[in-house]
This record gives structure tokens, sequence and C-alpha cells, in this order.
């Protein structure tokens, strides 16, 4: 796609998240200093780590519960994410099917009860976080995505899904864009929702039941202490040293650097890159329609995900997924003026009716990907860690998901969850540096390839194909 010059749309976004750049965000909680004891350490006050914390309080209101957090709770990924919320645990039907054929029709099932969890959790706790059922819609831009819809329309349907196949005139009738070609409507699998909101919602529930919640405080280094474990931090603006003595440790620090070395075979950080639009005025909501709230995105193998907020905003991000050699990860990396303003030429493209819209906010962040698109599980010093990581921006609905295996995990006990080959299996690691880098580059030029081809996959992507790996965006 290409577009008019964008400069003046861009001209005054703010470099920051627009979830987070709200003045309702909560004010910091003190961070950790000293030495405290507790039954649970949660590292990481992200969606994975807050589900934790309140899911363990709730299971047993007994259990001193304490999680800490380098940063402010919901300030990285899970505070800048798109708010798709789904109920896929497996990155897409697709993909579970490949991946895990024994298992799929449990899967799902287990999907769509957390994404109710989810709902009854929102409104048990009276979290204002613009919860939305509205479904997803996946659109063809390209006549050969059209084939690929179907299918997917298909296999959604052998597994139960309410889903609906829209033509060209359909698809524009929900959305109107002249780049649409069809439609493929999920309409039960999928809420959107502010995730910043989601977030902090999360941690006032947790403050509420009883969870010790210190922000501003980093772990340092974890290591045994007789039969529990000590984690060492840094907090504060003096970096006051403390520390924490657990009988157990839940680890959910997503795309960060690990504390456990292990993990960064499995991981790597990538960039992913989004703009928010001012608010749309009356004329401009009924120039594109977009009635029903629907989440979108196209079909290519590099695409964008997209959808309108509450106050009427239309958030643009996706397309560019960004490696730096070394899984560096750097503030400055979060804003990248090529990928803005490609971003900002595809918007107009896709809705040209919008010219003269400005952007508000541009803002980039690291997502954790891992060779199998779907969150891994694992324990460490004994079963006294959990881990869950590598949800590959999926993890607004399948973190909760992950929390409550990483629980289960933590008991010790044999249950459905642990059992799942999903819980059980690890995806094949990432090869080191330099091969880590160029690998990875070399799909993403495959990818666009692809993209210009019709769709056609060379033979790096073949081969990738058949050896389980199946890269996309």
């Amino acid at each position: 796609m290409t577009g008019p010059d964008t400069g003046p749309a861009l001209a005054d976004a703010a470099p920051v998240p627009y979830w987070l750049d709200r003045p309702e965000r909560p004010d910091p909680l003190p961070a950790l200093t000293g030495g405290t004891d507790t039954d649970l350490l949660v590292v990481g006050g992200g969606y994975a780590g807050l589900w934790a914390a309140l899911q363990a309080k709730r299971d047993a209101p007994e259990r001193d519960v304490l999680l800490v957090e380098a940063g402010t709770c919901g300030w990285a990924a899970s505070g800048r994410n798109g708010g798709f919320c789904a109920a896929s645990l497996t990155h897409g039907l697709a993909n579970g099917v490949e991946r895990f054929p024994d298992e799929i029709d449990v899967l799902e099932r287990l999907g769509r009860q957390n994404l109710d969890a989810i709902a009854d959790t929102v409104s048990r706790f009276g979290i204002d976080c613009d919860f939305e059922r509205t479904g997803e819609l996946a659109v063809a831009v390209e006549p050969y995505q059209l084939d690929g819809l179907a299918e997917d329309a298909g296999l959604a349907r052998r597994y139960g899904h309410d889903v609906r196949l829209l033509d060209r005139d359909e698809v524009r009738a929900e959305v109107d864009s002249p780049t649409y070609l069809g439609g493929l409507w999920d309409r039960d699998r999928v809420a959107m929702l502010d995730p910043a909101r989601l977030a902090w919602g999360l941690r006032r529930a947790c403050v509420e039941v009883g969870v010790r919640i210190h922000e501003h405080t980093r772990v340092t280094g974890l290591r045994r202490d007789g039969a529990a474990l000590r984690a060492t931090t840094a907090g504060g603006a003096d970096r006051a040293p403390g520390s924490a003595r657990a009988r157990q440790v839940v680890l959910a620090t997503n795309a960060f650097p690990p504390l456990l070395r292990r993990l960064r075979a499995w991981i790597v950080p990538v960039y992913d890159y989004a703009l928010m639009t001012e608010p749309l005025t009356e004329a401009q909501r009924t120039s594109i329609g977009w009635a029903n709230r629907q989440g979108l995105a196209d079909t290519g193998n590099q695409f964008h995900y997209y959808r309108i907020t509450g106050d009427g905003r239309i958030l643009f991000g996706g397309y560019d997924a960004i490696y730096h050699y070394g899984n560096r990860v750097a503030p400055e990396l979060e804003q990248r003026p090529a990928t803005f303003t490609a971003l900002a030429q595809h918007f107009f493209t896709t809705f040209p009716q919008l010219d003269g819209l400005r952007f508000s906010h541009r803002w980039g962040g690291v997502i954790d990907t891992c060779t199998r698109f779907c969150p891994f599980f694992g324990t460490a010093y004994g079963g006294r860690l959990a881990y869950a990581t590598g949800f590959t921006g999926l993890g607004v609905g399948a973190t909760r998901f992950g929390a409550r295996v990483m629980l289960d995990l933590l008991s010790g006990e044999d249950t459905p969850l642990t059992r799942l080959e999903l819980v059980r299996s690890k995806p094949l690691p990432f090869p080191p540096e330099p091969l880590r880098a160029t690998g990875i580059q070399l799909t993403r030029w495959s990818l666009s390839r692809a993209d210009a081809r019709q769709g056609r996959r060379n033979l790096w992507l073949r081969t990738l194909d058949r050896c389980g790996l199946g890269f996309d965006s």
C-alpha cells in the first residue's frame, strides 16, 4: 500500500501510548525496601502477574501474596496493546489445529470459558474498561486472500464458532473501505476493551482482596534460600535494595530479559507499533460505518490490526514486527518514524474518506514471541517457581489462562490443565546469534515477498512450514 504525504497527519502525534496518556492513570504504589517474607511472590505487574495474584488470593484468602513490578502495573505490553481479547489460547484456531490436533476441542472449550471468566471478573469488580463482545472481522484486501477466508470459515464452523462469511458489498456495509474484497466475522470469540483500564482495574481488584503490591521495584536476582527462594530487589528513585523470601514464585516478565537463563533460547522480543487518531467527527463516522464496532485485521502475512475506541478514535497498528540483534530491548526503540509513516499511509489507503484526519499518538513496544506463536509453561527450582511466556501478541485473554496454569503447576498436583500437551510441551528454540537475527530478517523479507506475489511462499517459508514453524507477522 502507498498513500499521500502523511507529515501533517503525524506532526502533532505524542510519542507515548494513548491508553496510558490519561489523567485517570493511578498513582504509583510505594517501592519495596528492606526485607519481607511471603507465601507467593509474583514478579511482573502485567496481565499475567495481575491475574496470577488475583486468582491466588481468591483461591486461598489466607495466603500472603506479594506482587512486585519494575515500573507501574500495566505500563508495558499490557497497557499499550490494541485491546483485542480473544478466546483462542493457541493464536487462532488454525494454529491450534496444526499444533495440538488431539486436544484442540478441549483448548477451544477452555478458551471460551476463559473469555467468559474475564467478562465475569470485569463485572464482579466493576472494572470500567469498555469491555464489548463485538467479535473480530478479518478482511481480504487481495483476491487470493478470499480462498483463505472461506477455508477459515469452514474450519471455524466445524468447531462450532459463530462466523459469517461476507462478500464485498456485505463487508463494506459493515466497515466501508474501497480496499475490502470480502470478510469473515467471528461474532462471539473476541471482545474489545481498553487495555490500560483493564490492567488498572485488575491492580485495584488485587489490592481489594489483599494482595500486597510494590511498584518501581525491579527484581535483580533470584536464588535458593533453604526451602524457599529469595529475590533481591532495587526499588524507588534511589534504587534502594530490598529482598523478598517466598515459598513459591510466579515469573511473569513477558518479553523482558528473563531471570531464568533457559528462557532466552525460546523467546525473542519484537517491536510492534501503532497509531491513534484524534476523535472522528459525526460525518467521518458516518462515512465509514462501523456501527457494530468489531475489531478488524487484514489477512496479509504482514497484517494490520485496527479498532474503534470508546471515545470514537481509531487505533491502527501492526504491519512491521522489528527484531533487534541480540534480543535488544531499549526505550529508544519504541519510536520508529519509518514505521509510523508507513502505517499512516496504509491508514489513508484503507480509509481515503478520512483524508485530513490527524493522529494524536504514536508508540511502539516489545511483545514476546516463540516459534509456536502461543504460550508455553514450565517450572524451575524444584517446582517452587512457575512461568508462562510466549503469548505473541494475543495475551490480553490468554494471560488469565496462563496464570491459572502457573498456579496449578505450583500446586504440584496432577490437574486437567497440567495434563495438557499445550502445557507439557515446549516450542522449538531459536538458534543463537548471528543465526537468530539472520533467520528472522530472512523470514520478514520472505513474508513481504509473499504478500507482493499473491501469497506465494518461497523456499525459505516452505521449509519453515515443513518444520512446523510457519511464521507470520
